[in-house]
């Protein structure tokens, strides 16, 4: 998961530079470690184009983190197979899913754990991104492709519940050592979905 991975719809050049520049340093040096000098350096532009586009490096890695979650997103939509039965839909989704976000491990760590280091602006960022999966998981189980559809739509506290369980199994396997293993995610992801909704139904 690489900030060229992770562009941000209608950003100026500079913009996007800066969140190359972050994208690497971080990768690099780690969140803590990293700078604004070594952010600049890293996208060949100045300090003063730094502050015309973040506040400071916090806003930085939120800018980052939303335009690698939005690219997320972006493939796991991809990868839905609306001529697939609901279930095939969520294990190929999942797949992508997974596999963009193992792409970069160091990234991977910096955005899923610095990023709540940040306080109340890096969790409203991680919420923001939280919603949007689950809204996506909705729409793909209340249509239930090659199913009945369902009598009464998924709880969206249920979709946000399952999103979460997706992303603790994420950092346990970031804090195992398995961030580039995530594959290995998207059997018990799956499960831990279609138990819900089965509990739901």
């Amino acid at each position: 998961m690489t900030a060229a991975d992770a562009p941000v719809a209608n950003a100026s050049e500079h913009r996007a530079r800066l969140l190359e520049g972050m994208a690497r340093a971080v990768a690099d040096k780690g969140y803590a470690d990293t700078t604004i000098a070594d952010i600049v350096r890293e996208a060949s532009v100045s300090r003063r184009t730094f502050y015309e586009n973040f506040p400071d490096k916090s806003g930085c890695l939120i800018a980052l983190y939303e335009a690698a979650s939005g690219n997320a997103l972006a493939v796991l939509r991809r990868a839905i197979d609306p001529a697939s039965d609901w279930k095939t839909q969520v294990e190929q989704a999942l797949s992508a899913y997974l596999g963009v976000l193992a792409r970069n491990p160091v990234l991977l760590r910096t955005l899923f754990v610095e990023i709540l280091g940040l306080g109340s602006l890096g969790l409203a960022a991680r919420r923001r991104a939280t919603r949007a999966l689950a809204v996506l998981m909705i729409d793909v189980v209340n249509t239930r492709t090659g199913e009945r559809p369902r009598q009464t739509p998924v709880d969206p506290i249920i979709a946000v519940a399952v999103v979460g369980g997706i992303n603790e199994m994420v950092l346990d396997a970031i804090e195992q050592g398995r961030a580039g293993e995530l594959q290995a995610l998207v059997r018990p992801a799956a499960a831990l979905l279609q138990a819900a909704v089965a509990a739901d139904s």
